[in-house]
């Protein structure tokens, strides 16, 4: 199935109520305390989505939790704070922008519908971004004194090292003294960091960290990465009247979505925006010249100028210097290889979330957390599950998809029908705007299940939640086919598509006629 990274998320208004929830919060005479040799039953290392769901979990269990985080507050210099990067530089803000940006198209099909003279205005990058900070620093805040604080997890500011197997080092952030806590478990849960190559001038170009935190929107922005952050931002930034140049090293962006998904993607981005897609082209150096501008130099020798560099181009394992040689704990390309049941090679060691390099999506991270905290603690035995996960690209329009790839639906099930719509909604062709759905079912023809769903098409993500859950539980085409859909929405494509496009026998396209 599909390897996302980063953390794309759907924040339920629910979650982000403050509120006291009382079966988590049991009495001190009923912790466990594994034994008076440790201070704690598990110490984490990291705030983070699956970091706070997992002591949290643990907490309401009954274990003596502590929870380490450089920094409780959103910035500089760590950037990801308590409730990691989602919160503070990933899903949460990056939405906020995605909402930001997409008024011009809105604002554009007005006058389609009869509104006369209706203009988007001129976007205020500084106050949105004051506006972003007061609601990160909520959400901070919720995290710390409800989430965390009302489930009975000590919150410890400071910067947690790996000290044997049964030891964690705590260097404070307020006075800079270290101590030694010692932990039966210890759960690594620290993240991600985004990656930038070793080329001439990369100390000019920011990250999705940085990108936060500009005092000033930058009229000329080169965006270098074909995932799907390098797309979201591309899209946002032209949302909000930026020129955009998109660089990817290679033929096509998104590698790893489905192939028709990609395509219809740069189509759309080639008729509904103002992006200039640079494939096939990689930087190699950027020099910064005497106005602050920014000049970017291409492998074929080619140069574009700029205001802004962003390198969107992966994102790394946080795991330098957090000692985790001196318990034996095994790593590979900056993450670390766990089990099913997240166990690293050290028996009381775990590990979670983006640094173990499975699905590097928030919703993932707070599954594995949550089954971890279960197993350990709840007289549980729950591996992790990371078959049919949905998720979404939030471009303009978003992506959505869950389940299987056309071509990994193939290869595993060998036998498949694949059904296609490409239409226009009606929002959009009634003022005639040029733009097109997608919607495609990939059905194993062996068991006539729906293992493959994905929608290019306004809302994909809030539409393709609801497949997600029809699709885990296994639901047939006959399922889908037997749903009366909802009359007039672009949804119910999803249970009117009756003939397939074309099938694969033994992997070999057959087409239909």
């Amino acid at each position: 199935m599909r390897i996302a990274m980063f953390a794309s998320l759907v924040v339920s208004a629910s979650s982000l109520i403050p509120r006291r929830i009382p079966f988590l919060r049991r009495p001190a005479t009923c912790r466990l305390m594994s034994s008076e040799a440790f201070e704690y039953d598990l110490l984490v290392i990291g705030a983070g989505s699956g970091g706070v769901r997992a002591s949290r979990i643990a907490s309401g269990h009954g274990a003596k939790v502590a929870i380490i985080e450089p920094q409780l507050n959103h910035g500089a210099p760590n950037y990801s704070a308590v409730g990691g990067t989602c919160v503070n530089v990933g899903c949460v803000p990056k939405k906020l922008m995605v909402f930001a940006a997409r008024y011009p198209g809105e604002v554009g099909e007005a006058s389609g519908y009869g509104w006369k003279g209706a203009t988007p205005g001129e976007f205020d990058w500084k106050q949105f971004m004051e506006y972003k900070d007061a609601e990160i620093t909520r959400l901070n805040n919720v995290y710390q004194n409800f989430v965390l604080g009302n489930a009975g997890v000590e919150i410890i500011e400071g910067y947690g090292t790996v000290n044997g197997k049964n030891a964690v080092d705590v260097k404070y952030s307020a006075t800079g003294e270290t101590k030694t806590l010692t932990t039966k478990y210890i759960l690594v849960a620290v993240g991600g960091w985004p990656f930038k190559p070793d080329i001439p001038g990369i100390e000019h170009a920011i990250t999705s960290n940085e990108i936060f935190y500009l005092e000033e929107q930058p009229k000329r922005i080169i965006v270098v990465g074909g995932g799907f952050i390098g797309l979201e931002f591309a899209t946002i930034m032209d949302g909000f009247g930026s020129d955009v140049t998109l660089m990817y090293r290679k033929d096509l962006f998104l590698r790893g979505f489905d192939m028709d998904m990609r395509t219809h993607m740069k189509e759309e981005m080639e008729t509904n925006s103002n992006i200039d897609l640079q494939f096939n082209t990689d930087p190699t150096e950027i020099v910064k010249n005497d106005d602050g501008s920014l000049t970017v130099t291409t492998k074929d020798g080619r140069k574009f100028e700029a205001d802004c560099v962003m390198y969107a181009s992966g994102r790394k394992g946080r795991t330098e210097n957090i000692g985790l040689e001196t318990a034996g704990v095994n790593t590979k390309d900056s993450f670390i290889p766990v089990d099913q049941y997240s166990r690293t090679n050290v028996d009381n060691i775990y590990a979670i979330g983006d640094v173990t390099n499975r699905i590097a999506l928030t919703p993932v991270a707070l599954m594995e957390g949550h089954r971890l905290a279960d197993t350990l603690f709840g007289g549980m035995d729950r591996p992790v599950d990371h078959e049919f996960v949905a998720s979404t690209v939030f471009t303009t329009p978003e992506i959505g998809t869950v389940g299987y790839t056309e071509e990994e639906a193939v290869e595993k099930f060998k036998n498949i029908s694949v059904f296609k719509s490409k239409f226009r909604a009606m929002k959009h062709s009634f003022p005639k705007s040029e733009t097109y759905s997608l919607f495609k079912l990939i059905v194993d023809d062996n068991t006539n299940r729906v293992v493959g769903c994905h929608a290019a098409t306004d809302g994909a993500g809030e539409m393709v939640q609801g497949m997600a859950i029809a699709i885990k539980m296994g639901a047939t085409k006959e399922d889908f086919d037997n749903t009366i859909g909802i009359h007039p929405t672009s949804a119910e494509e999803m249970v009117t598509m009756r003939t397939p496009a074309y099938r694969y026998m033994n992997g070999v396209k057959v087409e239909e006629h």
